[in-house]
């Protein structure tokens, strides 16, 4: 059995994660539309900054977050004295990190969606008289579903995991930015929490593996129902 505050870490990571993913999804569809495409000024730069999370080091992403989202950082402070949005020592400063480090996962598989749709059916639509929006809408949208869907579950797991730009960047605070891999760390720094820490690692493989499967599962139903 979990105790309270392993419930506790166990809820807030799912939230989190959720969060994360779902606010990041708009972004990510766009900016895995705007890749998609053949070739335009300033893609190598865009690809490169889209996928940079996956190559620097999370604490590094944390850091960033820190000098520019800080409470005396330039846009933290005004986002605090303006609108009263504080992201530091909060859970939605968590999510914020989770979103930005599992950003790529969610590019990628959408891109790949995307790539993978027939143009034709696109420039048949076009001679029918359909517009950009709609076409994107009634057409590429609905045939990239399978990518986004799989995207989205796979960044949701990898948000799971995600530790480095969390601690980093909102620190450990119990009930408010203490994860499960962050109560991990907290329960093998403290005497006596081994059996802790083995309870959470075996929650968080199940729940990676969970959200993996799901993902496959999720995308092929909704390729089979888009290629009806």
């Amino acid at each position: 059995m979990l105790t309270a505050a392993e419930l506790e870490a166990l809820l807030l990571s799912l939230k989190i994660s959720s969060v994360a993913v779902l606010c990041a999804l708009p972004f990510a569809v766009g900016a895995a539309a705007l890749l998609a495409r053949p070739s335009f000024r300033g893609k190598l730069v865009l690809d490169g900054l889209v996928h940079l999370p996956l190559v620097l080091p999370p604490v590094v992403m944390g850091y960033l977050l820190l000098i520019a989202l800080g409470t005396r950082a330039p846009l933290g402070g005004w986002l605090l004295e303006t609108f009263g949005i504080r992201f530091m020592f909060s859970w939605t400063g968590a999510a914020l990190a989770a979103a930005i480090v599992t950003f790529p996962f969610q590019v990628r598989a959408i891109r790949l969606a995307l790539e993978a749709i027939d143009p034709g059916l696109s420039a048949a639509a076009e001679t029918l008289g359909a517009g950009p929006v709609d076409r994107f809408f009634t057409i590429v949208l609905p045939l990239a579903l399978p990518g986004i869907v799989a995207g989205a579950i796979t960044a949701f797991a990898a948000s799971l995991g995600e530790f480095g730009a969390i601690i980093t960047f909102v620190s450990n605070v119990p009930g408010e930015t203490r994860t499960l891999p962050l109560a991990i760390y907290t329960a093998i720094q403290t005497p006596g929490g081994e059996a802790a820490a083995a309870r959470l690692v075996v929650i968080s493989i199940l729940l990676a593996l969970a959200g993996l499967m799901l993902s496959e599962i999720l995308a092929r139903r909704v390729r089979r129902l888009t290629h009806r």
